[in-house]
């Protein structure tokens, strides 16, 4: 029956992808009281046929031969060691909430195997600084990104802290009029970059305070030359005050330190046996 080929078919792709890995391969046999405990009945050729099916349609399943041949996933969208990696990244980042952390690393489990699964449920140590708890974050990421795309300005509000730890609208509620260039990523916070009308200058805001982010109608207002690197290079921090140029008397050995910060571009010379200038 054309149908209880094709869920067949389904079947063996779910099974072969869930439940098996280099470590854990799957026999014929195995294959077939898969297929039986869903209520198909197939013989051991439909399996043969089925997995080179899968095979022809980019699949890449490993056949171990012996005299039972078993089978496998092999290469697949991401490596064990690449997923390790991604979740280590949503699971440190502060600027990911808890929840949409949990949710993340749950649809990357969804990639590797059921014994893989077991390998990403790993603690994570972080450096002390809180998660954000500002769910609509990524709404406002979204917001920012089709400005920047179709150059259209945006409103907002902005936040910020009392004395007594309360979160409040600065400026008694302004609403900010920002035409956005590009959204850059320091120190684990997103910023977004542009022309500020407030301020009358190019200016960033932190995104995680930016509420009730509105697409407007207005063009942004454009400037010539725009660099979003050089931009990062240049403002030490994202502190939002004037631009200032400044050299630094280091020791020695905080080099390495130097080039982690400004790349090996920075322009460095010696100011004695033991210090230099950056």
């Amino acid at each position: 029956m054309k149908n209880e080929a094709q869920i067949r078919i389904l079947l063996l792709q779910q099974y072969l992808c869930t439940l098996t890995d280099e470590e854990h391969a799957a026999s014929v046999s195995d294959i077939l009281q898969f297929w039986e405990s869903h209520g198909i009945q197939a013989g051991r050729k439909s399996v043969y046929s089925d997995i080179q099916i899968l095979i022809d349609q980019g699949i890449d399943i490993v056949c171990v031969k012996s005299t039972q041949n078993r089978y496998f996933v092999g290469s697949r969208l991401f490596e064990l060691p690449e997923l390790k990696l991604l979740v280590d990244a949503v699971e440190s980042s502060h600027f990911i909430t808890r929840k949409k952390s949990t949710d993340l690393i749950r649809r990357l489990s969804t990639l590797a195997s059921q014994e893989q699964v077991q390998q990403l449920d790993r603690p994570v140590y972080m450096d002390g600084m809180a998660k954000q708890d500002n769910e609509g974050i990524y709404y406002t990421v979204d917001t920012i990104h089709s400005a920047i795309r179709e150059q259209k300005q945006i409103t907002f509000q902005y936040t910020e802290y009392t004395s007594e730890k309360k979160k409040v609208l600065k400026h008694d509620g302004y609403w900010y009029v920002f035409s956005p260039y590009a959204l850059i990523w320091s120190q684990d916070f997103y910023y977004a970059v542009g022309w500020s009308e407030k301020h009358d200058k190019v200016a960033q805001f932190r995104v995680d305070r930016m509420v009730n982010v509105e697409l407007l109608e207005q063009v942004s207002v454009l400037m010539r030359e725009f660099d979003p690197a050089a931009y990062v290079r240049r403002v030490f921090g994202m502190y939002g005050t004037e631009v200032q140029t400044v050299e630094l008397l280091c020791e020695n050995h905080v080099m390495s330190s130097v080039i982690d910060r400004f790349g090996e571009g920075v322009h460095t010379e010696l100011a004695g046996p033991k210090h230099f200038k950056a």
